[in-house]
């Protein structure tokens, strides 16, 4: 055959100036929505970032860029980057009623209205000074229509902030939603007449004491802890402002009944399964609850510990006799914020999300590779103290990516696993200059582990990989949600990412 020969796949260079391979558009597009939250990256800023993701949508199929959106606000979770692929698909897409579908289901809050149509005011600013945003698609109007008849009195009041670019009152006169009922009638009403009734909530609370003057610090502290031992007894303080008060809570003192009611709450399968939280906010809360000094911290740990179990319960994992090697990557450039406001980093992402599945596992090796790979040993169950273990030996290996080690170490040992997983930015080199690379260690390992598949949990989305998806024995999974193991189970049925992104109905 001298001229239909085998098609080369297309390589380029990662940020480290590695050789790489590309994605398909949809595949790119998946990693990188599902890993957005569109603050700036390492490698890349939110303006790069925004405008890779709408160059992907233009020539990605518009039922898949739907099913997305949807997919990542009610799989993964995340907020803003779902409202930028509806607003940008509004663009492309017409003809029928997709874009209003997709929109009636991403819209889980009533501030998600506002936050749509603020998108689509940045995305396609008016030429008429007068007007806050050009002309609205149709199909956006025709979802929040439908969005605008799913909320309360109560869910509009809590989210009806003054001085945002799109108020509530804006969004209705912009949408015109038909109410359903008289009732309905008389809450548009309100809006529009901007006498919705103030809300109770803990944060109207604890505002209206922050404005008190107080004696001394004692007074004060004695007043919080009051005031917090009331919202614990009232139930309506939600379960993450729960998670985020934890410090507050602790150092106001509240009494060990009341601790006791937090604990009961926070390890409670079904408010764990309402809550919808990502891994690493329960390590998030972990760090700063060990940072305090209380005779109630260890309660407190204890219970974020049996609530982490309880997310991770209806997860997959691997029969006993399946070896697993779980290796994390602590580089440089997964040592960075996942937003300006964040404590967490990358690494964070990848450690926490290793130690579920490791929870899920009998024969399991897991470490953490930069410089070099370190194999460190965990004992079972504690998957925020395992993570916490890992984390404090993030320094030990160096800040390069040289993911290859973790497979020569493989080779060297003539270790036979089954499963080996990254957790990883994907920016794989080789910081020795010998030309090492993931891909030449992974075809030499299979020469004594035939039967070894590969998994690339893909962290930050940047658009390469440093081995083929052609290989059948490699595969690719991205996303910060403990519901990534949803698509690790496909994978193993003989599916992929894709196509459960594809299996969403709209």
């Amino acid at each position: 055959m001298k001229y239909n020969v085998k098609k080369e796949e297309e390589k380029v260079l990662n940020h480290e100036g590695a050789e790489a391979f590309v994605m398909t558009p949809r595949l790119e597009l998946y990693t990188a929505v599902v890993t957005a939250l569109l603050d700036d990256k390492l490698y890349e800023t939110n303006n790069e970032q925004v405008k890779r993701i709408v160059s992907l949508i233009a020539i990605v199929d518009p039922m898949f860029v739907a099913q997305l959106a949807v997919y990542t606000r009610t799989k993964m979770y995340l907020r803003s980057v779902p409202l930028l692929l509806l607003v940008e698909l509004a663009k492309v897409h017409n003809g029928d009623d997709l874009v209003s579908r997709a929109v009636a289901q991403t819209i889980l809050r009533a501030d998600e209205i506002t936050e749509l149509l603020a998108c689509y005011q940045l995305r396609n600013p008016s030429t008429d000074k007068r007007k806050k945003l050009g002309k609205l698609s149709h199909q956006i109007q025709a979802g929040l229509q439908q969005a605008f008849n799913r909320f309360d009195e109560y869910q509009f009041a809590k989210y009806n902030h003054n001085g945002l670019e799109v108020s509530l009152r804006d969004a209705l006169f912009l949408v015109h939603p038909k109410a359903k009922d008289e009732a309905q009638q008389a809450l548009f009403d309100k809006i529009t007449n901007k006498s919705l009734a103030v809300p109770y909530t803990w944060e109207t609370e604890l505002s209206a004491l922050g404005q008190t003057k107080f004696a001394n610090e004692e007074q004060r502290t004695q007043a919080f802890r009051i005031k917090w031992e009331e919202l614990i007894d009232s139930g309506k303080v939600g379960y993450m402002a729960l998670m985020r008060n934890l410090r507050n809570i602790l150092e106001c003192r509240v009494s060990v009944k009341h601790i006791e009611k937090v604990c009961a709450t926070l390890a409670d399968p079904k408010a764990v399964a309402s809550a919808k939280q990502l891994p690493f906010r329960y390590l998030s809360a972990y760090r700063e609850v060990q940072e305090i000094t209380s005779p109630s911290t260890a309660a407190v740990l204890s219970a974020l510990e049996a609530a982490t179990l309880c997310s991770a319960a209806n997860m997959e994992g691997f029969d006993a006799d399946t070896k697993v090697l779980l290796a994390c990557d602590v580089s440089g450039s997964m040592h960075y914020p996942i937003s300006p406001r964040s404590k967490v980093e990358n690494y964070d992402i990848g450690l926490m999300l290793a130690m579920l599945l490791k929870n899920r596992c009998s024969q399991v090796v897991s470490g953490i590779f930069g410089d070099t790979w370190m194999p460190i040993n965990l004992p079972s169950g504690g998957i925020l103290a395992n993570t916490m273990k890992l984390r404090s030996h993030g320094n030990k290996v160096g800040f390069s990516t040289n993911g290859h080690l973790v497979i020569d170490w493989l080779i060297e040992h003539h270790e036979v696993m089954d499963k080996v997983m990254m957790f990883t930015d994907c920016q794989m080199w080789d910081s020795y200059g010998r030309s090492a690379s993931l891909r030449n260690s992974w075809h030499r390992y299979k020469t004594i582990a035939p039967n070894a598949k590969l998994y690339l949990f893909d962290l930050m989305g940047y658009g390469q990989l440093p081995l083929s998806l052609a290989e059948k024995d490699v595969c690719l999974i991205a996303g910060w949600s403990d519901k990534v193991f949803d698509v690790l189970k496909a994978i193993e049925e003989g599916s992929n990412a894709l196509t459960v992104i594809s299996n969403t109905k709209i």
